[in-house]
């Protein structure tokens, strides 16, 4: 394969993505004697107690930078001041935003496609909002239609829950998403294991992709094994799909020249890589990306957050308490071992995940550099900045379950249901 994958399969070699060489990932060392950081669809490590180095990952993945230029030029076509999440380089990486801001300013079609959310527990944490928040962002400042995936066909191949588990989960999860207010007449969330089946232009397309990439090529892209079931080999073609217009007929008829823009995390790349790859092959516009960073588990940036542990992060059904309990007892504090030398030295804002998740949560600027300012200085004592962040999450949660009460079952459906999408473009 020529293009884009090729170059990712060089770049990638000493990688190795995947599950199955998670191991030797974690024993390669890197120029600076530090352990390579591991970053995957499945897999997210670092040896480096302030997390992922992403202007490493950048080069490594070859995607560029998002710049105060491409910003300005952001603001200035679409008349919104960027997104916290902009500003603060949480969504710090892209491929292609400048064609997206270039048809948007031609008022030429595209759409938004995200989520990837494969369903492994009845509620989603305050991690897996991240892409939601933003893309809910993004839909309101371009008013385009949203396509939401959610990969219940992915949990039922990597994980050990039934096909009817997995499908039962991801509508439990739609209605965290819709609760996130969301606009019916723009937003399409679909299950892989239902809309496939319904849809011949979706299945036709990924056919089309699968043709596209040999095995070789997959494994040299994802590190699939030779035990690996080929469910989990075919799967990337079902990721790739909804990057294309056509997949969605109820939506935008047989047109196929509508390109996409895909806000995710940075360890979902390697799908769109491929895609990128075989789109032009099949007709089709390349998937645009803008890339977030990782949202670090409660007990630090080292760690991983996990469904099957409930301390690991807070859970949109936790309760107020259970909040206050989990950040004042697992949350990791970068501030001194006593009163007196936290008066001494400061707080470390690089560690310290109250202010981490303040980053995420706190849309006022001015206030989080004062509380980065009195951290550091030792002036604020780690109880009190947990206090914010308690203060700001037990609002947001609760703002969130009382939304998610007026989920009907009817406009689970409405959204779940394919049709023609209300946008102006």
């Amino acid at each position: 394969m020529s293009g884009e994958t090729e170059a990712v399969n060089a770049k990638m070699e000493d990688l190795k993505v995947g599950e199955t060489s998670q191991a030797s990932e974690q024993n390669n060392a890197a120029e600076d004697g530090d352990k390579e950081d591991v970053v995957d669809p499945w897999t997210v490590a670092t040896s480096s107690s302030k997390g992922i180095d992403y202007d490493k990952l950048i080069v490594r993945f070859g995607s560029t930078k998002i710049d105060d230029a491409l910003l300005e030029r952001f603001e200035k076509i679409t008349g919104h001041k960027p997104h916290h999440f902009l500003r603060r380089g949480i969504f710090f990486s892209q491929r292609d935003l400048h064609l997206i801001l270039t048809r948007y300013e031609a008022k030429k079609p595209f759409f938004l496609y995200t989520g990837s959310r494969g369903p492994s527990s009845t509620s989603m944490h305050v991690g897996h909002l991240i892409p939601f928040i933003f893309t809910k962002w993004l839909q309101d400042v371009f008013d385009v239609p949203l396509v939401i995936q959610l990969t219940d066909d992915e949990k039922f191949l990597w994980k050990d829950l039934k096909a009817e588990e997995a499908n039962k989960l991801a509508y439990e999860n739609a209605k965290d998403i819709i609760a996130l207010g969301f606009d019916v007449n723009k937003t399409f969330i679909f299950s892989d294991m239902n809309y496939i089946a319904s849809c011949p232009e979706f299945y036709r397309n990924m056919l089309k992709v699968q043709k596209c990439v040999t095995y070789n090529q997959v494994k040299g892209i994802f590190g699939f094994g030779d035990s690996d079931c080929i469910g989990k080999i075919s799967f990337p073609a079902v990721q790739a799909s909804p990057s294309f217009s056509n997949s969605f007929p109820a939506i935008f008829g047989t047109k196929k020249d509508i390109p996409c823009l895909i806000p995710c995390a940075i360890d979902q790349d390697p799908y769109f890589r491929m895609t990128r790859d075989v789109a032009p092959r099949l007709g089709y516009p390349k998937p645009a990306l803008i890339h977030s960073t990782f949202f670090p588990a409660l007990q630090g940036a080292q760690t991983k957050m996990s469904a099957s542990d409930p301390n690991s992060s807070i859970f949109l059904t936790d309760t107020p308490k259970q909040i206050k309990t989990k950040i004042n007892k697992y949350a990791f504090s970068g501030g001194g071992t006593s009163v007196e030398e936290h008066r001494e030295k400061g707080g470390n804002c690089d560690v310290d995940i109250a202010y981490q998740y303040l980053t995420f949560f706190l849309e006022d600027d001015d206030r989080l550099a004062e509380f980065k300012e009195e951290y550091s200085s030792g002036r604020m004592l780690t109880g009190e900045i947990k206090k914010e962040l308690i203060t700001i999450l037990q609002k947001m949660v609760a703002e969130i379950q009382e939304r998610r009460k007026t989920v009907t079952s009817d406009l689970l459906k409405e959204f779940m249901t394919p049709r023609k999408l209300n946008c102006q473009s």
